[in-house]
Parts: structure tokens; C-alpha cells; sequence
């Protein structure tokens, strides 16, 4: 699956996401500032902060409770807006969009991974896995198909018409994988993806997302407290402390 140039008109029409090589970087944060309003004083969530990623890579930010990771992946998923700076995805400025633009990117870009996976008890694995292309418009037929294709890739096929309180975690986790890749999104953000497994399945939900990134070509940004494993999965790992970047460290 190769990542789709994003294009969004000022019209939020699916078929404005085109397929074509990502410009490099895929995504790019210039002196990005989220200060939010307290009851006592303004919080500096993220102070300043600049970094690009290209595409194809994968990425760890890191740091401890409070540093500032879950505000910075909400910005890049545009499900929030800087206080002052600019973020483009595929030269595109997210920071700038309207309303309707930010649900077209979200729908259609971003493939976002949960730590608490987010399903829908009432759905089968295959109805989660499609209900993204539900909200894009795409016929019935087309997303069922969409839908096993993507369970085959994340080894879950078998367990299609299964419930989630049918699968173990691990298997709740490979769905909500298979989600997130349905539409083909430019990049998957993954907020603590192992956070609720145990050891051995963790391994395999992180065997998994490397195969995505290694063998796909799928841009990853992770947010994780886990500093060996974000050595284990990624070309770059970003720290931040306190709303800033300590370190940027690349291998």
C-alpha cells in the first residue's frame, strides 16, 4: 500500500484524496505552541516545538505523564489546533483548516491506533474494520471486500464475523490495526499500542506494526512510554520533557 498525497478542497469530497508519491517530509511541525486555559494559570502543553518526519519512517515520541506526547499526536490528527505555529501533511496546513476540511483529513489520512482499541462491542471484527469506508460513502460491497483484505494482512481472517468480546486483547488490537489501515491513510498515529497487552502479545502487535512500516512503506508516529521499545521499532525517537524537545535521536 503506498501513502496517498493528501489534497484537500475547500469542498470535503473523498474524492479529493488522490494517490501519488508524499512529498518529502510527509510531515512537518514549525514552532508549534498549545497553551490551554486553566482555571488557575495557562498551561504550556507543547512550548515551541519543530520536527519533520518522512515518509516511510517510523517514529517514537517519547517522555513521561505531562510531557506533552497525547497533545502533540491530537494536533497532528487534527483533532486540535495550535496556539501559534504550523503543521502540513504533505504540504498541506493542517493548522489552517476548516472544520469540514479537518473531518475530510481525519477520515481520510490519518489511520489513528488506540491503546484501548475502541471498538464497537455490537459490530463483528469485519464491521469495525470497514466502518471507516461506511463514512466515506464507499458501497457496501467494496468495504466488505476492503474489510477481509485487511483482516488477511493482520493475520485475522479467520475471526471475521467474531464479536470483541469474542477475541483476546492481542486480537482486539490487530482489528483496530486493520481499521486504521482501511482507507490507506497517509500515515497511522499508534497512542500506546501495547499499553493493555501482556509480554508475548505486545511482541506480536509490535511484530506487526514493524512488518506495516518495513514491508508496507507505512509512515508510523507512536506515542509510548516504553524507551526499549521504541529503540527496538524506530528510525527516530523523540523525547519530549515538560512541552519541549530534550532529544531527537535517529538510527
Amino acid at each position: 500500500m503506498s501513502a496517498p498525497l493528501i489534497s484537500v478542497s475547500a469542498s470535503p469530497d473523498p474524492s479529493a484524496i488522490v494517490s501519488a508519491a508524499p512529498s518529502h517530509p510527509l510531515i512537518d511541525l514549525t514552532r508549534i505552541t498549545r497553551i490551554y486555559n486553566a482555571e488557575t494559570a495557562p498551561l504550556r502543553a507543547l512550548d515551541d516545538i519543530s520536527f519533520s518526519i518522512d515518509a516511510g519512517t517510523f517514529v517514537s515520541i517519547v517522555g513521561k505523564s505531562g510531557s506533552g506526547k497525547s497533545t502533540l499526536l491530537n494536533l497532528i490528527a487534527g483533532m486540535d489546533k495550535p496556539t501559534s505555529g504550523e503543521i502540513t501533511v504533505a504540504g498541506k496546513v493542517v493548522s489552517e483548516m476548516t472544520s469540514e476540511q479537518l473531518s475530510l483529513y481525519r477520515r481520510s489520512a490519518v489511520g489513528m491506533i488506540f491503546q484501548s482499541f475502541n471498538l464497537i462491542t455490537s459490530m463483528t471484527a469485519a464491521e469495525n474494520v470497514a466502518l471507516p469506508l461506511f463514512f466515506s460513502g464507499t458501497p457496501e460491497q467494496e468495504r466488505n471486500a476492503r474489510a477481509i483484505e485487511m483482516l488477511e494482512t493482520v493475520g485475522l481472517a479467520a475471526r471475521a464475523k467474531h464479536r470483541p468480546t469474542e477475541l483476546s486483547g492481542g486480537e482486539q488490537q490487530r482489528v483496530a490495526i486493520a481499521r486504521a489501515l482501511v482507507t490507506n491513510p497517509a500515515f497511522i498515529l499508534a497512542d500506546e499500542p501495547t499499553g493493555n497487552l501482556d509480554t508475548k502479545t505486545s511482541d506480536d502487535i509490535t511484530d506487526l506494526l514493524s512488518h506495516i512500516n518495513r514491508h508496507e512503506r507505512k509512515t508510523i508516529v507512536m506515542i509510548t512510554h516504553d524507551v526499549p521499545l521504541a529503540l527496538r521499532l524506530s528510525t527516530r525517537i523523540i523525547t519530549l520533557q515538560d512541552g519541549k524537545i530534550k532529544t531527537v535521536d535517529s538510527h
